[in-house]
């Protein structure tokens, strides 16, 4: 067993046409698309790479050369296309197609993500929600989810083809629901909690911290 965290080290994923694009791109890429799909929920129908640039604190000039790499996607005095660059980045990060999500914990995090588009705007689907406490079973957070008993997590993942599974839940309790997780077959986990998840080589954590997402916007502040 490691500890498996996101790793920048050039190594990467494959891209839309089977290129194999390094992290450092794939994670400029999926910023471009938070961006981008936002300014589409806005009306936006045109973007420059310098107003991407102030969004995701990425050089202009890095911007136009991570895009340039698969095409011609800007005009000169126009911009991007919102729309065509949304659909391209899509293609090349393999997210055209839907996924489904697991959400583990019915607290107030959970039910806000469960409640929110924060997933869905890029094609992924909470298709369940799980938590172990008797008392939350059952109720309804929306209209599509109930929250499911932990004991049918095996069988829900199966039936439900489930990829990815976000965590929610009280660090004491990341790294079980992880082991019940990997023995099930996820090979992603969104993991919201502090614990540093011990997971096999094969299966992939990213951990999502508000402090360090604070510390670096901190960090451009100051510099």
């Amino acid at each position: 067993m490691s500890f498996r965290e996101p790793v920048r080290d050039g190594t990467g994923v494959q891209g839309g046409g089977g290129e194999r694009l390094s992290l450092g791109v794939a994670a400029r890429l999926s910023r471009y698309l938070q961006v981008l799909t936002q300014a589409k929920k806005m009306g936006r129908e045109t973007i420059s790479s310098q107003e991407l640039a102030d969004y995701t604190h990425v050089n202009s000039t890095q911007i136009r050369r991570d895009l340039s790499g698969f095409g011609k996607f800007g005009k000169r005095g126009v911009g991007y296309n919102v729309d065509s660059l949304v659909s391209q980045i899509r293609k090349i990060l393999r997210t055209t197609g839907k996924h489904n999500i697991a959400l583990f914990g019915a607290g107030n995090l959970g039910q806000a993500i469960a409640g929110s588009d924060i997933f869905a705007d890029h094609g992924f689907r909470v298709v369940a929600l799980f938590d172990k406490d008797p008392s939350k079973v059952g109720q309804r957070v929306n209209e599509s989810l109930t929250v499911r008993a932990y004991d049918d997590l095996e069988k829900v993942i199966r039936e439900e083809d489930v990829v990815v599974g976000v965590l929610a839940v009280p660090t004491a309790a990341a790294q079980e629901v992880a082991d019940d997780l990997v023995e099930a077959g996820v090979k992603i986990i969104f993991n919201y909690s502090e614990a540093l998840l011990q997971v096999p080589p094969e299966v992939t954590v990213h951990t999502s911290s508000p402090a360090v997402d604070l510390l670096y916007a901190l960090y451009f502040y100051l510099t």
